[in-house]
């Protein structure tokens, strides 16, 4: 059995993931710091997981049986804070708080300040693990319908933490995580495979116990297609993994690839040439930085790197 999508979902999905990066790059600009890079890589699948996948209601956060989240990549918050206010847990421009002093949106991410958030996050490698721990309470309520989807980054799976969690997933049978690994091959100082290769990446998580898919995570239809198998489909007492092969940067071709975008905020005449060169690659009408004329921000609060 496989998802079919219409032409106006798939074109909907595509203009999230569009507005997820415009966005993101705005926020990222205005406070003056941020991941552009891990960010832009995983716009597609944040947009199809809010607006396709997950199960949950903006207006109830705390709803019981809402499906939950867990960004382990959680330098990647910008995006994340995207797709939420598009999704409508807050207004969008509470998106230009990001990084301030006791505002409501942090450079990593913290459950306590922004709602609609299962965790909070900063140290890497740990989101596997809050993801398990969650599933396996689920699966003690005997909550047959509740998923917990788990986005993780290719640079942090080299962490011994992540293959406990891997393990422990394994060995409770937790049919009810679903982790998805943004595979964007670049790391904050360089690429992947030359600072810790993972390869062969699809056999280690097979080894583990998982079922394993892979995708190109800029694909929404392929995006959709595999959360959904991952969802009604594949759950037969083992946890799943969606490798999504991605690009660092996608959609700015300076920062595509570029290690040196991993950590870098552009300066306003730069944000609106990039906003320029975005609408221009995704077909969208051009949307210059709306802020070109206004100060960034002098102050910014982002509680580590």
């Amino acid at each position: 059995m496989a998802l079919k999508l219409d032409i106006a979902t798939i074109r909907d999905l595509e203009s999230k993931a569009y507005q997820i990066r415009r966005l993101t790059l705005e926020m990222i600009c205005y406070g003056q710091w941020g991941h552009l890079g891990g960010t832009f890589s995983m716009a597609e699948i944040l947009a199809v997981l809010y607006f396709q996948t997950m199960y949950i209601s903006p207006e109830n956060p705390a709803w019981e049986r809402r499906d939950r989240l867990i960004l382990s990549k959680a330098h990647g918050s910008p995006a994340l804070y995207a797709a939420m206010a598009l999704r409508g847990f807050f207004p969008v421009e509470k998106l230009y708080t990001y990084c301030e002093l006791n505002g409501m949106l942090e450079g990593h991410t913290d459950m306590k300040r922004t709602p609609g958030l299962e965790s909070s996050g900063g140290p890497l490698g740990m989101g596997l693990s809050v993801a398990a721990g969650i599933s396996l309470g689920l699966h003690m309520k005997e909550d047959a319908r509740t998923r917990v989807f788990c986005i993780l980054g290719d640079g942090e799976v080299n962490e011994g933490n992540v293959w406990e969690a891997a393990m422990a997933a394994a060995h409770y049978r937790l049919d009810n995580l679903i982790a998805i690994v943004d595979y964007n091959k670049v790391m904050a100082k360089g690429l992947v495979s030359d600072l810790m290769g993972i390869e062969p990446l699809s056999a280690k998580w097979s080894a583990f116990g998982w079922e394993v898919l892979e995708v190109d995570g800029h694909d929404v239809t392929e995006l959709a297609e595999a959360l959904y198998q991952a969802r009604w489909i594949k759950p037969h007492v083992a946890p799943i993994v969606i490798l999504a092969h991605t690009v660092k940067g996608k959609g700015i071709e300076v920062a595509e690839f570029n290690y040196k975008w991993h950590t870098q905020a552009p300066d306003p005449q730069t944000a609106d040439q990039m906003l320029h060169e975005l609408a221009q690659r995704y077909g969208q009408p051009e949307e210059g930085y709306s802020r070109l004329n206004e100060p960034v921000r002098k102050e910014t609060f982002y509680g580590g790197e």
